[in-house]
């Protein structure tokens, strides 16, 4: 095997080049592993290893030999790193295992294509450097957070949440902290090759981590703490939507609050309420009412029908949605993004036929998207900002809700994916936000993970998965801009854009005729 790996470093440098399989295989593999750099595994030093074996197998080859490596390593990282959709496909959703597996792959390959266009583009257009194959890297992740609606999973700069390079992350957020590690992954491949100088911006890259760990961008406001409690209510999946179960599931939630009155704040997750605020108003006044009585803020997740907007636009328009009520509280925010697989299913009516518990799921089908200027919610007179289920991977809009807040709050039902590594995936996404933003993060779910965030992303109180329970905190109110809240991704994708116009401008014509000769 150490001599498949010297051939792969040393091509184009008196060795014959490896037949394109074992690139492949190796790629594949790569891809494959990165997911065990992720939560809850942790193996951080994965997320350098698996882009440097990427980097390693593109080395002089064409960009039609790049394309199906990069596919290939795109295939191993979404197939094995977005497994956890297996369990709302096939348990959930009634789908037989062997085609729950093949829409798995079919998914992974056209994730996969992400990773095999850069790749081509990497080959085809730029000189072998760590300074192009990392911007590349960047832009298209970034690119996965609006192309087909966006699928934000999985990027690299997530390894390193609660890790010295997050440090990165409140001046240019996970992209910036991706940066970072890929570029760290491709020198630690240079030098392997004899090129020592590569050395020197990668300690420059590691002290600057050290230096942005020193920088201060936010404070506690003078202001005593917000008492709140999370109220998990481990609502099972396939009785959630159940008209028989309705009645049950808000007595569970209920039951649970009422030790909870009195409190500052008090969280249900998403959908804890699984019927519209018209068919159960007087639920929702004795709720409000009982809230002012204990001088508590009542926030829940909950479909909600607006009729006068229904109205105007012809048609009903149904949101997933966070109510706040109750003292000094009020406030909507209906969801922006709705994520495939998570909660609708692309293209319904075409796929009735392989999902056919899903489609009788007020949860997967005809909610509408919220506007994205949208208030804060108001409660205790803080400004919390807000995120639904998925909304938390993408991290341009998380950074637009928290502009103006003192907290942030998620709410979600990660029940869908019960027993995988998808949760633990999502609450790691939810850490990097609170580090960009610099803000406590308040996270309520049906089933887990319910958790408490600082302002630096480590988490200060998490609730056991799969239970009923209540989680209590006391959260003090931030204030200030991280460098991230200010200028959002922009730094960072023009710094990628300059690094990647002038590895074209400048690329070595004794490249590009050699590579010519290839094709």
């Amino acid at each position: 095997m150490r001599s498949y790996f010297d051939k792969l470093l040393m091509s184009g440098q008196g060795q014959k080049q490896l037949a394109l399989i074992y690139p492949l295989l190796i790629s594949l593999f790569a891809g494959g592993v990165f997911s065990l750099s992720l939560a809850p595994y942790h193996y951080w030093w994965l997320a350098i290893l698996s882009p440097a074996l990427l980097y390693v197998s593109l080395i002089q080859r064409t960009a039609k030999q790049a394309f199906a490596i990069g596919l290939a390593y795109g295939i191993g990282l979404w197939f094995v790193g977005a497994f956890w959709l297996y369990t709302s496909i096939h348990v959930y959703g009634d789908t037989n295992a062997v085609l729950s597996v093949l829409m798995i792959l079919i998914m992974a390959v056209v994730m996969g294509l992400f990773t095999a266009l850069q790749t081509f583009i990497y080959r085809r257009f730029f000189p072998e450097t760590p300074l192009t194959f990392a911007p590349l890297w960047v832009l298209f992740e970034w690119a996965k957070t609006w192309v087909f609606t966006g699928f934000p999973w999985l990027f690299v700069g997530y390894a390193f949440t609660e890790r010295f390079l997050d440090a990165y992350a409140p001046l240019f957020g996970v992209f910036g902290v991706s940066f970072v590690v890929v570029t760290l992954a491709c020198a630690l491949v240079e030098v392997l090759r004899k090129r020592v100088f590569w050395l020197v911006p990668s300690v420059l890259l590691v002290l600057g981590a050290w230096g942005a760990s020193q920088l201060n961008f936010v404070e506690q406001k003078a202001e005593k703490p917000l008492r709140v409690s999370l109220v998990q209510g481990n609502i099972p999946q396939d009785l959630k939507w159940l008209t028989e179960y309705q009645m049950k599931t808000l007595f569970i939630y209920a039951n649970l609050t009422k030790t909870e009155w009195g409190r500052d704040l008090i969280v249900w997750p998403e959908s804890s309420i699984p019927m519209f605020q018209t068919d159960i108003q007087p639920f929702l006044t004795a709720m409000r009412t009982q809230a002012e009585k204990s001088s508590s803020a009542w926030v829940t997740g909950i479909p909600y029908w607006d009729k006068a907007e229904s109205q105007t636009e012809g048609k009903a328009m149904f949101y997933n949605s966070i109510m706040a009520s109750g003292d000094e509280s009020s406030g909507l925010y209906k969801k922006q993004r709705l994520v495939p697989f998570g909660e609708y299913i692309p293209l319904s009516g075409l796929l009735s036929w392989v999902l056919p518990a899903l489609q009788n799921d007020p949860s997967m089908s005809g909610f509408s998207r919220g506007a994205s200027d949208q208030k804060p919610l108001n409660v205790k007179n803080h400004a919390l900002g807000s995120a639904i289920c998925y909304e938390v991977a993408y991290p341009n809009l998380t950074r637009r809700n928290a502009s103006q807040s003192d907290f942030l709050v998620t709410v979600s039902n990660d029940a869908w994916f019960t027993g995988t590594a998808g949760p633990l995936q999502h609450l790691q996404m939810v850490q990097m936000r609170a580090k960009e933003n610099g803000r406590w993060f308040i996270r309520a779910t049906n089933t887990g993970v319910t958790a408490f965030i600082d302002h630096q992303g480590h988490i200060v109180k998490r609730a056991p998965m799969d239970q009923e329970t209540v989680l209590r905190g006391e959260l003090p109110a931030m204030q200030g801009q991280t460098l991230y809240m200010r200028l959002s991704d922009w730094p960072m994708l023009i710094f990628s854009g300059i690094l990647l116009l002038l590895g074209w401008r400048f690329r070595p014509r004794k490249v590009n005729v050699a590579f010519k000769s290839r094709r």
